[in-house]
C-alpha cells in the first residue's frame, strides 16, 4: 500500500495537484478543532463546518480526547494559540465512537498476543503509567467531550481569553450537537 501512495504522491506533485491547497500556516478562522481519528470524519468533518485547506488546526487522537495535562493534544493547542493566532478551540466528539467502551485491560492483552513481552509492560507500569487507564476508553461520547473541554479550561497553562466548546458529530449526516457545561 505505501509503495502506492508513494507513486501517487509523485504524480500528484508532478502534476502541481497541490495548487488549490497553498495557504500559510496560521489558520484563517483563528480555530483549532481536537477530534476522533476516526475515518469517516476525515472528509465529512471539514465539509460538515464548511471548513477548508487554511481555516483550522486540526489535532486529531483516538477519541479526540485529552488523555493527559501535558500530553500532545495540550502542547499541540498552546503551539496553536501562542504561534499560530488560534482563539477558539472545538471538542469535536462523535457519534458511535470506538473508544467507547473500550477496555484497558482487554487492550494489553491483545498487547501481549501481539509479542510485547510482559516484561515491557512492567517496566511502562513502574513507571507510574497507569495503563489500563491509558488505553482504556470512556463511557459516553457526551462525558468524554465534557471532561475535555472542563480539563482544557482548567489547565493551568491555558490562557483564559480561548473560547473552548465541546460538541458531537453525527458519523453518518454531520449534524453538530453542542455539548453543554
Amino acid at each position: 500500500m505505501i509503495d502506492q501512495i508513494m507513486e501517487y504522491n509523485k504524480k500528484f506533485v508532478e502534476n502541481k495537484g497541490y495548487e488549490p491547497f497553498l495557504t500559510s500556516k496560521y489558520p484563517d478562522k483563528k480555530l483549532a478543532i481536537l477530534t476522533c481519528m476516526d475515518t469517516r470524519l476525515i472528509e465529512l468533518l471539514p465539509a460538515a463546518l464548511g471548513i477548508k485547506n487554511g481555516d483550522a488546526k486540526i489535532i486529531k487522537n483516538a477519541g479526540g480526547t485529552m488523555v493527559h495535562p501535558y500530553g500532545s493534544v495540550v502542547r499541540s493547542l498552546l503551539v496553536g494559540i501562542l504561534e499560530l493566532g488560534v482563539e477558539e478551540v472545538m471538542v469535536i466528539g462523535h457519534t458511535d465512537c470506538g473508544v467507547q467502551g473500550m477496555d484497558g485491560k482487554e487492550m494489553l492483552e491483545l498487547l501481549e498476543k501481539r509479542g510485547i513481552d510482559k516484561q515491557h509492560i512492567d517496566i511502562v507500569r513502574h513507571s507510574g503509567i497507569n495503563l489500563e487507564n491509558w488505553l482504556g476508553g470512556f463511557e459516553s461520547v457526551e462525558s468524554s467531550v465534557h471532561e475535555t473541554v472542563k480539563g482544557l479550561k482548567e489547565h493551568p497553562l491555558m490562557p483564559k481569553d480561548v473560547k473552548i466548546s465541546g460538541f458531537i458529530m453525527n458519523s453518518e449526516t454531520g449534524l453538530l450537537t453542542k455539548v453543554e457545561e
